[in-house]
């Protein structure tokens, strides 16, 4: 995979897509992934926004989010600074 693809209900996202964002290898993602240390979310456009979905990543003060359309196509992407967030690493 290379991108992000629609699964069900939610997405999935290649590790290297995180891992380019915040400065990781693609293991060292699915790792902190796993252990709470990079964190995300995801929310559903709504009105004019509908067909489209935001998701976020957290790490260690540092997000990554993507706008994506129904079939994964990335619309947007940004990385900037952001609090930490509860499970990965920084205070709380």
């Amino acid at each position: 995979m290379s991108g992000i693809e629609r699964q069900g209900d939610g997405f999935v996202v290649d590790a290297t897509l995180l891992a380019e964002a915040f400065g990781l290898k693609a293991s060292e993602v699915r790792t902190r992934m796993r252990d709470g240390r990079i964190v995300s979310r995801c929310e559903t456009g709504m009105d004019q926004d509908a067909g489209r979905w935001r998701l976020s990543f957290y790490h260690e003060g540092r997000a990554c989010r993507f706008t994506v359309d129904e079939a994964g196509t990335i619309l947007k992407r940004s990385t900037f600074d952001a609090p930490a967030r509860k499970g990965t690493g920084g205070p709380e």
